[in-house]
């Protein structure tokens, strides 16, 4: 049995798409912050010694060696049986995607903060820069500018996790193209434009982050 191609019913949901694009590049972006937030903090710890190391490491390894739909349900299913269910389904899923972010920004910072040159921090004290003028002005702007092609493929890699918040009807590209499936049958145009936008999009965001990256370039 042939299958024939039927694009112009697909091309209706276009608008659907650009709304489902638009969404998931938002979640992208807020768990992307939320998450470096996390990261921040759990890298000072790693890197301080203190009884809050094993607890950093501990939470490093859970999250990343447990698949994020599995946090996505518990976030959405699993919360509301321990008296946490304020979060709708799109919180929940940015909720579950920025702890997921964290656990990796953990170790990226951790090895941006170990990157550093000595020598910055030297010249920064020989002219008399306090401690909190030292990590502002001096070691996170350094930090940001070497893991940052690691961070770009982070951002790429969450906009690509956002297609499982499917699964909690969050109405992003995947939802829609899940929709589209199932309203027209149009299995191959449904899930060809999915794949485009997926594409297009992470590659012109590759694009310019690469571009920042050259021009952000730390001179060692």
């Amino acid at each position: 049995m042939g299958y024939t191609f039927n694009w112009t019913i697909v091309f209706t949901y276009l608008p659907q798409f650009a709304q489902g694009l638009l969404l998931g590049l938002g979640i992208t972006f807020l768990s992307l912050a939320i998450g470096s937030l996390i990261g921040l903090g759990g890298a000072a710890i790693s890197q301080a010694a203190g009884p809050g190391r094993p607890v950093v490491r501990g939470y490093v390894e859970v999250m990343r060696n447990v698949p994020i739909l599995l946090w996505a349900y518990f976030a959405y299913y699993g919360l509301p049986q321990l008296g946490i269910g304020f979060l709708d389904n799109n919180w929940s899923f940015i909720l579950a995607l920025s702890l997921y972010a964290g656990a990796y920004l953990t170790e990226v910072f951790r090895a941006g903060l170990a990157a550093i040159p000595r020598r910055y921090g030297e010249a920064a004290m020989s002219i008399g820069l306090r401690r909190h003028q030292r990590i502002g002005l001096v070691t996170l702007p350094l930090m940001f500018r070497i893991v940052l092609p690691s961070l770009s493929n982070t951002f790429i890699g969450l906009f690509k996790d956002t297609s499982v918040a499917a699964a909690l009807a969050v109405p992003e590209v995947t939802f829609v193209a899940q929709k589209v499936n199932q309203d027209t049958f149009r299995v191959i145009e449904a899930w060809s434009i999915a794949a485009l936008i997926y594409l297009v999009v992470g590659y012109v965001l590759a694009i310019g982050l690469r571009r920042v990256e050259r021009r952000l370039q730390v001179v060692r």
